[in-house]
């Protein structure tokens, strides 16, 4: 029973990031898209205490991007994504630092490796 409690809250979590990935720019959306199907996908056969810090950092995700998305609609443009603190930075394993220095230089390429392209409806 626990079991499916869980599975459903990774269910919802997922679900719900994706959801807020629409309001981001299409070129972060595509990124962070990917990325989030990645990492749920690495995570699922995750150790009862890893599944607890990995649930716990992607909820902090969802709350910081859901404030974003709030404040872009009000404001018409926002900055979106967070700094890290030395402290949390300095908790990452050497492979997790190499997968957010990755990720630093996807995000930040100033030639995009594919023409993404809004839907015309």
């Amino acid at each position: 029973m626990a079991a499916s409690v869980h599975v459903s809250k990774v269910r919802s979590l997922y679900k719900r990031i994706l959801v807020l990935h629409r309001f981001l720019p299409i070129d972060l959306r595509a990124l962070g898209d990917q990325y989030v199907k990645d990492e749920f996908r690495r995570h699922k056969s995750a150790a009862a205490e890893d599944a607890k810090g990995f649930m716990t950092e992607w909820e902090n995700y969802k709350a910081t991007l859901q404030t974003q998305v709030l404040e872009s609609a009000q404001h018409g443009s926002v900055k979106f994504g967070a700094n890290l603190s030395e402290g949390k930075l300095g908790s990452f394993q050497e492979d997790q630092i190499g997968q957010l220095y990755e990720l630093m230089l996807e995000s930040t390429k100033s030639t995009r490796q594919f023409d993404i392209q809004e839907d015309s409806k």
